[in-house]
Parts: structure tokens; C-alpha cells; sequence
């Protein structure tokens, strides 16, 4: 993600902060401009010349500790584009439904700052109940009153998270049960929203449904009998040379929604490592191609061999870093041939998305 400062003192915040510690002003986040802008704190709205010189309020999600996101005050609603998304949450009375539903918007947002840097189409369905985007975050009290087998998932443009991923003891024990090598709130939201982009990017395109196809297999085969076949016979085999997890194997979409997660995962962890100017010069002798320099903004990098040749040797460093630590890989994934042909489908895509 990008580094942001204060526009007051310069000191450096990040994308969540609602306060600049420095000098104590207010902070709120452009998601048009994708700028971070101080605020005076004895005003409730303020007119930015940094922005657009019209004037400005907080979302309303703010005055709940969730959101630092900006809108103008002319507009009708009351919630910035993040917010506007959201179709149910949990009972916030509860504290502990309130603490999990408070990990889940920072994880969102961090989802939405993404997709508008890919410039994908990002609309609530409120707006667009046939194509638009929205979220469900269920509790257990609300799993008890729906229908049953209500779980994570996609359907129709809803995105169903259950809270209690956010806890992470839980989400620690679902990994070990499902034997996952990774499992995080982002990478949900990731994994999900790819399967909705699916349907708005492929589906309906008969050219890219036949590209599609080419690459990642016949989507067409029942997709509950293939879940059915992948939990009670588990994933095929010699998946690691074909893809980049176990329950990409299961059928095509579930490929998609991996390899999406994953290339969402490589962009994101590029676009830090350009902010932070990193660069890679190991002290090995002979050839080596763990080199790189983040000299570049991947969103705006359209050779993916570039992107691939750079964030291979960053995701490795990465995993050195935490091994120093005591701490897991935060990336235990190996990009096969196959996986970074797919990845770069995924590229192309977008970047004909852009045209």
C-alpha cells in the first residue's frame, strides 16, 4: 500500500489512522484522490483545497472508530464508498461482535483501496441491485436465525464473511482443520471478490470466457459435485505444479478465486515495497535472481514479467524476514510455470479492463 504523512506536520501515518499522534490533527482519507489529509480537530466538516476546495465531513462510520474516509457534504448518504457496501453487520451492542466487525472494515477497506487502484468498477447495490457489489457480516446470532448452510462465500454480488474470522484463535483453528498453509481476513476478502469479478469480468464476454477457459479448465463441470469430490477425496494430484493451493484444484472458479487472491496479494505487497524504495542486493556469490528493485508502481506496470521478476524475489525476502522473527512464511506458496501463466491471464485482463 502507498505511504501516507500528515499534510499538517509530515509525520508518517498509516492508512488507518483517524489522528495524527505528531500534531494531534484530524486525519481522513480521499479515496478519489487517494490522498491522506489533515483535518483541524475543532471543525466537524472542512472545505480541502487540497482536494477539490468543496467541502467535506467524515463517513459516518467514523463516529464508530471504523472509518477514516471522506465525503463530500453535498452528497445524499451518509457513508464513503467502503461503507456504502456494507448490507448487514452484526449487532454492534455486543462488544465482542463489535471488536470483530472493527477487524473486518479495516480489512475491507484495505480490499476497496485495491480495487480502485485497479480501476475496477466499485458500486454498491443500492445503486446497482443487478450488478453492484455488497456484504453481509454474519454472527452467530445471525447464522442462528438464517438459512441453513449460510457461510463465507459469493452469491449474486453478496460476499458473505462470518465475524468470527476475525477472531483469530478461530480462524488459527479453522487453517489447521481445513490444512491450510494461509488464511487471513484480507485473503478472504480477496478470494471473494475475485468470484464476483468473474461474473462482471469473463462471464459474459464469450472471448474471454474462451481465454478463460484455455487457461484455468472448463468451468462448466458441476461445481458441487467437484467440492464434494475435493473434500472427501482431497486435492488432485501433483496439484503444486498446476496450482498455486490445494483448493485451487477443486475446479476452475475456485482456481480463479485463488490465483485472483494471489496476483491481489503480489500487487499489494509490490506497491509497499515501491513505497519503501526497496531494493535487494544478496550476498551470495555466483548468479543469482534474488535481486530486485522496487523502482516501480505495479499498478501502473503493464510488462507482468516485470511485476513477476520483482515480487518473486520480494516475497522471498519477506519469508526470510520472518523466519528471523520465529514467525511462519508470511507467503508459503511456490509460483509454478502454470501458476504465473495464470497470473499474468489475470494481468492482461485488467489492463484490457483499463482500455
Amino acid at each position: 500500500m502507498k505511504l501516507f504523512q500528515c499534510s499538517n506536520c509530515n509525520h508518517t501515518v498509516v492508512f488507518e489512522n483517524n489522528t495524527c499522534i505528531s500534531c494531534g490533527y484530524f486525519l481522513g482519507y480521499s479515496s478519489y484522490y487517494n490522498q491522506m489529509v489533515a483535518l483541524n480537530p475543532n471543525l466537524q466538516e472542512w472545505n480541502l483545497k487540497e482536494l477539490d476546495g468543496v467541502d467535506y465531513k467524515y463517513c459516518a462510520n467514523n463516529l464508530l472508530g471504523t472509518c477514516n474516509w471522506l465525503v463530500k457534504k453535498e452528497q445524499l448518504g451518509e457513508f464513503c464508498l467502503a461503507c456504502s457496501l456494507n448490507r448487514t453487520i452484526p449487532d454492534l451492542s455486543d462488544d465482542q461482535n463489535f471488536e470483530h466487525w472493527r477487524k473486518i472494515e479495516y480489512a475491507k477497506h484495505r480490499l476497496v483501496y485495491q480495487l480502485l487502484r485497479l480501476r475496477l468498477p466499485v458500486v454498491s447495490k443500492t445503486e446497482d441491485q443487478q450488478s453492484g457489489l455488497s456484504f453481509d457480516f454474519l454472527s452467530q446470532e445471525d447464522l442462528d436465525h438464517a438459512s441453513k448452510g449460510v457461510k463465507t462465500g459469493h452469491a449474486n454480488g453478496v460476499i458473505t464473511i462470518l465475524i468470527s474470522e476475525a477472531d483469530d484463535v478461530i480462524r488459527e483453528q479453522i487453517k489447521q482443520q481445513m490444512e491450510e498453509r494461509y488464511r487471513t481476513l484480507l485473503g478472504h476478502f480477496r478470494h471473494e471478490v475475485g468470484h464476483y469479478f468473474w461474473d462482471r469480468l469473463i462471464r459474459d464476454d464469450f472471448q474471454q470466457l474462451q481465454n478463460f477457459r484455455n487457461v484455468f479448465g472448463n468451468e462448466t463441470f458441476s461445481y458441487a459435485d467437484a467440492l464434494s469430490n475435493y473434500y472427501s477425496n482431497g486435492p488432485q494430484l501433483n496439484w503444486q505444479t498446476t496450482y498455486i493451493s490445494k483448493y485451487a484444484s477443486s475446479h476452475a472458479w475456485e482456481d480463479w478465486a485463488e490465483t485472483w487472491s494471489h496476483y491481489l496479494h503480489l500487487m499489494d505487497a509490490l506497491e509497499t515495497a515501491y513505497n519503501f524504495g526497496l531494493q535487494i542486493n544478496p550476498k551470495l556469490t555466483g548468479e543469482n535472481k534474488l535481486g530486485m528493485n522496487a523502482t516501480f508502481d505495479p499498478y501502473l506496470e503493464k510488462d507482468f514479467k516485470v511485476i513477476l521478476d520483482t515480487g518473486i524475489p520480494l516475497l522471498f525476502a519477506m519469508n526470510s524476514m520472518n523466519r528471523s522473527m520465529g514467525e511462519s512464511d508470511p507467503y508459503p506458496f511456490v509460483i509454478s510455470e502454470s501458476v504465473k501463466n495464470k497470473l499474468e491471464f489475470i494481468h492482461k485482463l485488467l489492463w484490457y479492463n483499463k482500455i
